[in-house]
């Protein structure tokens, strides 16, 4: 048995070397096509809706992200690519390596521009932040250790709050990343904040639907793609910046840490209140108690003690059981009191037959 799998084994090799070579090109040629059609296919494959250019209201807002919170650890780990697994920075620099998508310098003022001018190569970025690269042949070779990806501990990210008139609905979108690197000083000083650059979430949103994310830290088998994690708003981050008529950032007027997250509290409410004004949770339906409130508050008004004054043939009035307990221990207190303290005293006015019984406290 084992000499004729050995023979078909042979035979099957030299049909294969047999070939002639522009029939082997050809067979190369047509599966390195079918590869790369997939892959094409997949990166142009849409991963959310875009944003109309016509929507009948919008909000833009900035947030930083901050890395060491548990809710954005999953972006910052692992530091090294390890088991298939790399976190978002060292994803985004090679894929600028590579021309797979671009990257637009980061203004002075916060603002993102994505016009063909403001274009950065990586060869600068690499440059200004002193990243260790070695160049040959006009290609750019750099090593996953000398990448900064731990120093990259924020991100910036602007997102789009808009109601889509069309579809009759709200949606949170964002709209564009940068990379931020936390360096010290030489002398220990805090670090201070050194933002890259800004990509376009629009270009790298099919990239980041094949960067696998672990999902849990309970369960290590659960994943999700980066564009999963954005899309459905899995971060947290603090508002820095709005844009405004001023184009002012949240420190230009809050002087204080507290009047900074009374700010951020008020710019969450109005987005809030916005959306719920839209779906007709106005102020005049806000006036009016639910049924539940109703009920809760006649219960609580059933529970309390009730007062009820009776007149009686005598002409008087007689208070309820609760007023007459009081007045029983009001009277065993004073018991020791001169007799002619404790009568009652008639009203001056005999015309309404009624008399007033005063109690000493």
């Amino acid at each position: 048995m084992r000499p004729i799998l050995f023979i078909l084994l042979c035979l099957t090799t030299l049909a294969a070397v047999a070939q002639p070579p522009a029939r082997r090109k050809a067979v190369e040629a047509q599966k390195s096509r079918q590869n790369q059609s997939r892959i094409s296919a997949y990166r142009d494959f849409p991963t959310a809706q875009a944003m109309p250019a016509n929507v009948a209201w919008r909000r833009d807002i900035y947030r930083e992200l901050d890395l060491t919170k548990d809710a954005n650890a999953v972006l910052y780990y692992p530091t090294q690519p390890q088991d298939g697994r790399m976190n978002l920075f060292t994803y985004l620099f090679r894929q600028i390596l590579r021309g797979q998508i671009k990257a637009y310098d980061y203004k002075l003022d916060g603002n993102e521009d994505f016009s063909e001018k403001n274009i950065v190569k990586a060869k600068d970025i690499m440059d200004r932040y002193n990243i260790f690269y070695e160049s040959k042949d006009g290609k750019i070779r750099v090593s996953d250790a000398d990448l900064p990806s731990d120093e990259v501990r924020l991100y910036f990210i602007k997102e789009s709050v808009y109601y889509d008139q069309h579809t009759a609905s709200f949606h949170t979108m964002v709209t564009a990343l940068c990379p931020v690197l936390k360096r010290g000083d030489d002398f220990g000083g805090e670090a201070s904040k050194y933002p890259m650059f800004w990509v376009k979430y629009e270009d790298i949103a099919p990239q980041l639907g094949k960067l696998m994310l672990m999902g849990s830290n309970l369960n290590n088998a659960a994943m999700m793609s980066a564009d999963d994690f954005f899309t459905l708003g899995a971060y947290k981050g603090d508002i820095y910046k709005t844009t405004n008529l001023q184009d002012r950032i949240l420190t230009n007027y809050c002087e204080t840490d507290t009047a900074l997250a009374k700010e951020r509290r008020r710019i969450e409410q109005e987005l809030t209140d916005f959306q719920n004004h839209v779906w007709g949770k106005d102020s005049v339906a806000a006036e009016q108690p639910d049924s539940t409130t109703a009920d809760s508050a006649a219960a609580e008004k059933a529970d309390k003690p009730r007062t009820v004054r009776r007149r009686t043939t005598s002409g008087r009035r007689t208070s309820s059981s609760s007023a007459r307990k009081t007045t029983s221990s009001t009277s065993k207190k004073s018991s020791g009191r001169k007799s002619s303290a404790t009568k009652p005293k008639r009203s001056s006015s005999r015309s309404t037959g009624l008399s007033v019984r005063r109690q000493r406290h």
